[in-house]
């Protein structure tokens, strides 16, 4: 589809067309490191709140690494001894997440981005302290849907906030970084403090006890029902899992007490009719004073979709009262432009987590079956994660130099690719390919491949854009709609991946590259370019085709408030 080019970042100053002799620009400024140095206290914001970014990650991949150790599974023999029980466990913190991001869509609406961070941390916290403190695999279940739902919320307001109080320059540099703490949580963290707390006691429950559970690879394994000692565990003590378990309380504390001396959006105070709170928020976000003309422009394009919003609101359903939300809901969410943008903001998360699927569990199940010594085996996913967190470092970097679509579609042939040539490699040696040292490494050098094109593309874009999108009237609702397919995929990977790789040979790696193509066919004909655009802005990136009538009403609105309105408008 033909792009439309952004507004230049640091766009001349346009004249008032209402006399009032107000000459206005955008805040932009420049992209890259000048951009970051220049916003200074938005950065530091942003990498404030990646500490939620890092409990979505830990959260998720602490629970993965604690249920084989055989302290747990003394305490929780049910869950040890059930891979079908154990997948639910897991699986439950997804399931309450998408539920949670769904709801939370309503709650941010209500009391704000900020008090929503503050309001999903104490959830998260009740969350936690169950699943440390569970004793019976009940509680360690209402724990996980506890936090979850937290999680959810998180996932939902956490990209949004970020948004909202960035420029276009460096937006999707924040929002980007968000998703590096989330990958630094599911990954090496966990993985090293679990290592290092797995020791504790020893490796095993009772060193003294020989294995009487079912044997693997001829030698038998723990069974909890048989192998503990009355009493319990002799050697690795329960700490071993409840510490790791409990260190997330503490990151987490620390945001919830710092988001009492966050700003709150300015475009939720604006909406909330709160504008010269949102104005002295504006001012201190920019640095600059309120009645400086960049930030009264801002201010005022801010108010003039608020005040467009509300009148069409109230020409359609004129005492719609409380359930003006829902009626905003009805009457964008059915307009063929809005369709379009839930559509480009659900696929972006759906991608990247079917895609994520095959760096969770492809690589770890793969190189398991490769005859390796355990040493090296172990070697190989903990690069494999070093190399998706470090890779994931250009696409933070060049998010805002080089555009959102020129990452997605390289990230997706790249990793189409890579899928096709370890699935026809696992093809044609059939399963006797662990055994064929060249396959091997071929097989190890395309997955580690994969990983490199994944996550500089879809791992770091995936939710810039969902985030910046939709009107700020729709954000938080929209959002609710867009923010659960993280969740919804997330589940189904879970449940469906791990033994359908097993079974299927390259099928699996087939599938994926099918993914990565159709990612790559929705972007290149679906998704416009973003990057430069101020989220006022939106409506032009995306083409949005308007009536005169409706060019007429926002242009009054423009003059009512003082706004420029040579430019043509889009609404």
């Amino acid at each position: 589809m033909p792009q439309s080019q952004p507004p230049p970042r640091t766009g001349p100053k346009l004249d008032d067309d209402s006399g009032n002799g107000l000459s206005v620009a955008r805040p932009e400024g420049h992209a890259g490191l000048r951009g970051l140095f220049e916003n200074k206290f938005i950065v530091a914001i942003t990498l404030f709140l990646t500490i939620g970014g890092f409990l979505v990650g830990y959260d998720q991949g602490i629970i993965n690494n604690i249920i084989y150790m055989e302290s747990f599974g003394a305490a929780f023999p049910n869950l040890y001894m059930n891979p079908s029980l154990t997948a639910w466990c897991v699986s439950t913190l997804l399931i309450a997440a998408a539920f949670g991001s769904y709801v939370d869509g309503t709650v941010c609406d209500k009391t704000g981005r900020k008090e929503s961070v503050k309001y999903s941390v104490l959830i998260f916290l009740i969350g936690s302290s169950l699943q440390t403190g569970a004793t019976s695999s009940k509680y360690l279940f209402a724990g996980r849907a506890v936090a979850g739902y937290a999680l959810g919320c998180l996932t939902h307001v956490i990209p949004m906030y970020i948004a909202e109080i960035s420029t276009a320059n460096i937006r999707g540099f924040l929002i980007s970084l968000l998703q590096l703490a989330v990958t630094v949580g599911v990954s090496e963290t966990t993985n090293w403090i679990a290592d290092a707390m797995s020791l504790i006691g020893g490796t095993r429950c009772a060193p003294g006890v020989p294995y009487t559970g079912p044997l693997l690879k001829g030698s038998p394994t723990f069974d909890p029902y048989k192998d503990v000692p009355v009493g319990g565990c002799t050697g690795q003590t329960q700490a071993s899992w409840r510490v790791p378990l409990g260190l997330q309380l503490f990151p987490a504390l620390c945001l919830g007490i710092g988001m009492f001396f966050m700003p709150d959006s300015p475009g939720w105070l604006a909406e909330s009719g709160r504008e010269e709170e949102a104005a002295q928020t504006l001012s201190r976000l920019r640095r600059k004073p309120a009645d400086d003309n960049s930030v009264r422009f801002e201010l005022l394009e801010i108010m003039a979709e608020v005040r467009y919003t509300r009148e069409v609101t109230k020409a359609i359903i004129p005492n719609a009262g409380p359930y003006r939300l829902w009626v905003q809901m009805m009457v964008s969410f059915t307009s063929k432009k809005m369709t379009k943008r839930l559509f480009v903001g659900c696929l972006p998360m759906s991608f990247q987590q079917n895609m994520v699927g095959a760096i969770i569990y492809y690589a770890p199940l793969v190189f398991s079956q490769m005859n390796l010594h355990k040493n090296t085996t172990s070697l190989l996913v903990g690069l494999f994660g070093l190399v998706n967190i470090f890779a994931t470092l250009p696409g933070v970097i060049l998010v805002d130099r080089v555009g959102r679509r020129p990452l997605l579609l390289s990230g997706a042939v790249g990793c189409f690719m890579c899928m096709v040539v370890v699935g026809t490699i696992i093809t044609v040696h059939g399963s006797h390919w662990p055994s064929n040292g060249v396959a091997v490494q071929a097989i190890i050098a395309f997955l580690f491949l994969f990983n490199i094109f994944f996550s500089y593309s879809w791992n770091s874009v995936g939710l810039v854009i969902p985030s910046e999108i939709f009107p700020l009237h729709h954000r938080s609702v929209a959002l609710s709609f867009t923010t659960p397919s993280i969740w919804v995929s997330n589940f189904m990977a879970t449940l469906s991946l791990p033994g359908f790789i097993e079974k299927s040979g390259g099928l699996a790696y087939y599938m994926t590259a099918a993914v990565c193509l159709l990612g790559f066919i929705a972007v290149k004909f679906a998704f416009p370019e973003t990057n430069g655009y101020a989220l006022t802005d939106m409506d032009t990136a995306f083409g949005s085709k308007v009536t005169d009538s409706e060019r007429e009403h926002k242009e009054r609105i423009y003059r009512d408030l003082g706004l420029p309105v040579k430019a043509p408008l889009t609404v």
